[in-house]
């Protein structure tokens, strides 16, 4: 998973897309007043045009309009509106390029050295080094940036960029978009910094929320060893402890060719639906003293029961809290006046109704339902709800999980190990020695608190930091896996940092994309070990993998995003309220489009994902990069990895459509996942 930030003047709160409890600050926050009045437009507008002409009336109309919508009565009457648009408007393409840059120079300047605050002051929530401490939690969810973007109102900064760097809307850049240059679409980019006036409590709220829900996720782990059946026996290591979501899903895609599997696959789904119904007992999380019985509920002090509270709804007080934080924005955001635009319009640049129906149109797809026969056929025995994990796609490789670990320990004991490795492993991937050298000197390695992540760099002087867990003895394959995809994130933020041609236009157009790398990354884990697949089926095999993770990941969007849609219709919900209202909605998203697939209805398991506490309508971009990932890799079959990959990612931050088409010269769409599926099961079935 990427943290990903956008660019300088929205302060990294808000970029972060971050949240949590408002607090008695945003009830005293200043609600937006009206801005200039529609005479003093136009006439600053006519006197514009008198000084300026014709030839710049479409930029200066939407300026000065975008200025006025933010003008507050503290900045000046209506004459000094119009005062200040005739000073600072530049009239000449050589003044506007001279300020493009400057504006561009500073972007970098105030967004990396903010992030590497950020990320300092984080360290001991985000990092495996000891106890989290009171005043760490303080201190990590302070945002230094929180005050700039009201500076930047206050000393004009933002008034004089919007001027002259106007915004456009989605449509506009998909109408205009395709005919910009590079230059402009830079220009473009300036023009969305200063689309909203947030008050700096508020982008603080947003980021005390985000990292206290953070900090809880990264610390909820279960020690899989102390789980027992009820004859007190438990079939897993004594010391395996699993992170929830990602620890527990990943120990059930692992248990398909294992002794036992199914009965280890059961418990831990058990153990899931008690995280989701919060029945789960608060004295077993992240606690290995204790042992669980978790279908009947019950835990031991030895062998003695013990009575135990429940988990008191934490999990959806942090997800209600992130949803009121970021709703008390909606009053001063006047293009995106929903957090649901802000995360699609906004965030990804791509409406959500076309995003729903990419999902659920796939989800009907026909061939869904002959690879769940398949699967049925290859298991022998009816589909449970957790093979929507079912990973026997996977090409055969000789080893088993426990034998991966011992092969990614002995290979990497400690994180000194593995980051020294990384320019090999681009090496392996087809690099030049030269160039994987180059981009690896800009990332390092840090043992991960939590499941793994990737924060790329604010600017060009800092590194990306790769964020993977590292037990005592040493890396398991487990971390190796997310360790490669988060590799991909680095290497993604590398590039579209150092080799996009304006810094403005740095990154991708959205998550979905350096997802999209990260997933092709991911694939190649067991081969940059050292182990390749004889499978004569590898590359059907992998076209189903890829449409059965897709299916199961756009179930579990389905419900993030209707849990939103259900949070602002009902803005006065407790907590177990959401509870309540999560477990429905994962059950009818189920019920619709699982249950006829694989059997069994009112399940609740597609609401057991993490990224849905700590990091608001993120899930969405996961099942978007799945479909990216294909279409990439599709286009790459017999091209050169390296060469392909920088071509490609140097578009930078454009819209989606526009970068696919450069990309892969076709825009985003679930029709190649499906058909190579339907392809593999030809071949599979004969």
């Amino acid at each position: 998973m990427k943290k990903e930030l956008l660019l300088l003047t929205v302060p990294l709160a808000l970029l972060l897309a971050q949240c949590h409890q408002p607090g008695m600050k945003n009830e005293q926050a200043a609600k937006p007043t009206a801005g200039v009045g529609q005479y003093f437009i136009q006439k600053t507008l006519d006197s514009l045009i008198n000084y300026g002409g014709e030839v710049n009336s479409f930029r200066m109309e939407k300026g000065v309009k975008q200025c006025a919508l933010l003008w507050r009565a503290s900045d000046g009457d209506d004459s000094s509106f119009m005062n200040f648009c005739l000073n600072n408007f530049l009239d000449t393409n050589a003044g506007r390029d001279s300020m493009f840059v400057k504006l561009s120079h500073n972007t970098e300047i105030l967004s990396g050295n903010f992030l590497r605050m950020i990320l300092a002051l984080r360290k001991p929530l985000d990092l495996d080094e000891g106890n989290i401490s009171p005043i760490d939690l303080l201190y990590g969810g302070y945002d230094p940036s929180s005050h700039m973007l009201q500076d930047f109102f206050d000393n004009q900064i933002a008034f004089i960029t919007a001027l002259n760097f106007p915004f456009y809307n989605l449509d506009e850049k998909m109408t205009f978009g395709p005919e910009w240059t590079r230059e402009q679409w830079g220009y473009t980019r300036l023009g969305d910094l200063y689309t909203a006036r947030v008050p700096a409590n508020l982008l603080q709220d947003i980021t005390t929320a985000t990292t206290s829900a953070d900090t809880y996720i990264s610390e909820y782990n279960i020690y899989m060893g102390r789980l027992v059946d009820s004859n007190m026996k438990t079939c897993f290591p004594a010391g395996m402890k699993l992170i929830s979501h990602w620890g527990l899903r990943d120990e059930i895609k692992s248990n398909y060719r294992n002794e036992n599997g199914l009965v280890k696959q059961e418990m831990i789904y058990e153990v899931m639906k008690r995280i989701i119904d919060q029945s789960i007992p608060q004295a077993v999380i992240n606690n290995n003293y204790y042992r669980w019985e978790p279908y009947r509920n019950i835990v031991y002090e030895d062998t003695v029961q013990v009575d135990v509270n429940p988990e008191p709804d934490t999990r959806y007080s942090h997800l209600l809290d992130n949803f009121r934080a970021v709703k008390a924005v909606d009053p001063y955001e006047p293009y995106y006046p929903t957090f649901i635009e802000r995360a699609f319009d906004k965030g990804m640049e791509l409406h959500e109704q076309d995003v729903e129906k990419l999902f659920t149109d796939f989800l009907t797809a026909p061939v869904i339902k002959q690879m769940a026969a398949l699967i049925r056929q290859r298991l022998g025995r009816d589909l449970k709800p957790f093979d929507i994990w079912y990973n026997g796609f996977k090409p055969k490789n000789p080893y088993t999980e426990e034998q991966l670990d011992e092969i990614v320990r002995k290979k990497y004991p400690n994180r000194e190990a593995f980051e020294s490795d990384l320019p090999n492993i681009l090496m392996k991937m087809g690099f030049s020695q030269s160039r994987a050298h180059e981009i690896t000197s800009h990332i390092q390695v840090d043992a991960s608190r939590g499941a793994g992540h990737a924060w790329g760099a604010g600017m060009t002087s800092e590194k990306s930091h790769l964020r993977t867990r590292f037990e005592k003895n040493g890396m398991n394959y487990k971390s190796y896996n997310i360790a490669i995809h988060e590799f991909g994130h680095t290497v993604e933020q590398t590039i579209t940092l150092h080799d996009v041609d304006y810094y403005i236009l740095s990154g991708v157009p959205n998550t979905a994309f350096t997802e999209a790398l990260a997933f092709l990354f991911q694939k190649q884990d067991l081969d940059l070990l050292g182990i390749h697949s004889v499978d004569t089926d590898k590359e059907y095999l992998e076209a189903l993998d890829n449409c059965w993770s897709t299916y199961e990941i756009m179930g579990v969007s389905l419900v993030d995003m209707n849990v939103w849609k259900w949070m602002y219709a009902h803005p006065d919900a407790t907590p177990a309220e959401l509870k309540e209202a999560v477990i429905s909605i994962a059950k009818d998203i189920w019920n619709t489009y699982y249950a006829p697939v694989l059997g069994m209805k009112d399940e609740p398991i597609l609401a057991i994902y993490s990224h849905m506490i700590d990091n608001p309508l993120y899930l969405p971009a996961y099942p978007v990069g799945h479909l990216i990932d294909y279409q990439i890799e599709r286009y790459l079959k017999d091209r050169k990895l390296p060469e392909e990959i920088e071509c490609i990612y140097t578009a930078g931050d454009i819209i989606p459509e526009l970068w696919m088409e450069k990309a892969v010269g076709s825009e985003i769409s679930a029709a190649p996942t499906i058909q190579a599926a339907e392809e593999a099961l030809k071949h599979i079935g004969e």
